[in-house]
């Protein structure tokens, strides 16, 4: 919705389609499984006037360092890292050739330091980070910037008792993140404060995560 509220023309969208936005004539489906080349591919062939990008599939699985399930820490690599590598790669020729344009990876606070019951999340979206850290330099001469968004709680996420934020809040700022070529944001009142942090002493935000 926050995409359409600020004007663009065609919004391609793959899951999570609210009912009100589902019927909007600007709206239009894909089918997407980040996880799957040939599904990651036909995608960025049937969107080929695509100039803002928004990585934002994810998985979740709790679990420590130390006792989590390996084979969920490895689809959430797979989905958060992988799938976000393989999605980039795909519409980074797209975004190119509509340049000026913008690619949006949704990360998370703690992709920047760990929230111990969530290891293998935390490992993926850190490695997301890193990645987006490495496509900003790529991908500045070739006519697309890169935002890495960071935000806490989203209140969509079951499992977490913790305050969070409203999601149309969290694509808003976004959205106005984009629009300012910003090329970090933490877009909810909970990362912002912790962001700050983050940037003057990353070791306080790593304590606080911990506790």
């Amino acid at each position: 919705m926050a995409l359409l509220d600020a004007g663009v023309a065609t919004v391609y969208a793959t899951a999570g389609i609210a009912a009100g936005v589902r019927d909007d004539p600007r709206v239009r489906t894909l089918v997407l499984d980040v996880t799957d080349d040939a599904s990651v591919a036909a995608a960025a062939a049937a969107a080929p006037d695509v100039t803002v990008l928004v990585n934002n599939a994810g998985v979740l699985h709790f679990g420590g360092v130390l006792d989590g399930d390996l084979d969920c820490i490895g689809q959430d690599l797979a989905t958060n890292y992988l799938g976000l590598l393989r999605v980039s790669r795909a519409f980074a020729p797209v975004l190119e050739r509509n340049r000026p344009a913008t690619l949006v990876n949704v990360l998370t606070l703690i992709a920047l330091a760990p929230a111990p019951p969530m290891a293998g999340y935390s490992a993926s979206k850190a490695a997301a980070h890193s990645a987006t850290q490495a496509l900003r330099a790529e991908l500045r001469d070739r006519g697309v910037h890169v935002l890495g968004a960071y935000p806490g709680g989203i209140d969509m996420l079951a499992g977490m008792e913790a305050a969070k934020a409203a999601p149309e809040l969290v694509a808003a700022r976004i959205v106005a993140a984009v629009a300012a070529g910003e090329s970090i944001v933490f877009p909810d009142d909970a990362s912002a404060g912790a962001g700050s942090v983050y940037l003057t002493d990353p070791v306080e935000l790593e304590a606080m995560l911990a506790a």
